[in-house]
């Protein structure tokens, strides 16, 4: 089970992670940004990049200013391809046999590092936390896909309910 700092989230935490998980991205700039900012909600910054996470909540109750924002135009432009992640760095990698917008790819790794979290045995899980929970995320190739699998890696099997057929493997969780 997660768990959180928050405890007015602790209950919709623990009811959306006790059932078929969804995620849901989202864009936003200029105003539908600082709006997006009044609905209570966490922030993450890298780089210049910010995300902001909010607490589970069925799509047909979001507020107002999240309903409105907008699905697409969530491609990233990455002009220089990634380092290879520190050693012992839990590792999301994204199938190489399925493709998604960068927004799905997102959702699919968060769905992943779920996973990950899951299968950790507490002790593990604890340890990640107070690293701050680092975590890479990269297209595998097909070499690494099948390796990950065949040694038990958890895998998100999506719902297709968006992009990508039902079924489809779109990301698993394992160490760099």
């Amino acid at each position: 089970m997660l768990t959180t700092d928050r405890p007015e989230w602790r209950a919709a935490i623990e009811a959306w992670d006790g059932s078929r998980i969804r995620k849901v991205v989202r864009r936003a700039r200029g105003a539908e940004w600082r709006r997006a900012l009044g609905v209570d909600g966490l922030d993450v910054t890298h780089g210049s990049a910010e995300v902001r996470v909010y607490p589970p909540i069925p799509v047909d109750e979001w507020p107002p200013e999240l309903a409105r924002l907008q699905v697409g135009g969530t491609e990233l432009a990455d002009p220089e391809p990634p380092s290879a992640p520190a050693p012992g760095t839990p590792l999301v990698l994204l199938s190489p046999h399925v493709t998604m917008t960068a927004g799905k790819a997102m959702a699919q790794a968060a769905h992943a590092a779920q996973l990950g979290f899951r299968s950790l045995p507490a002790d593990r899980r604890a340890a990640w936390q107070v690293d701050g929970f680092p975590l890479a995320v990269r297209d595998a190739t097909p070499s690494q896909w099948a390796e990950a699998i065949s040694a038990g890696a958890p895998v998100v099997h999506d719902a297709g309910f968006t992009e990508v057929e039902p079924d489809s493997q779109t990301a698993l969780f394992t160490r760099a």
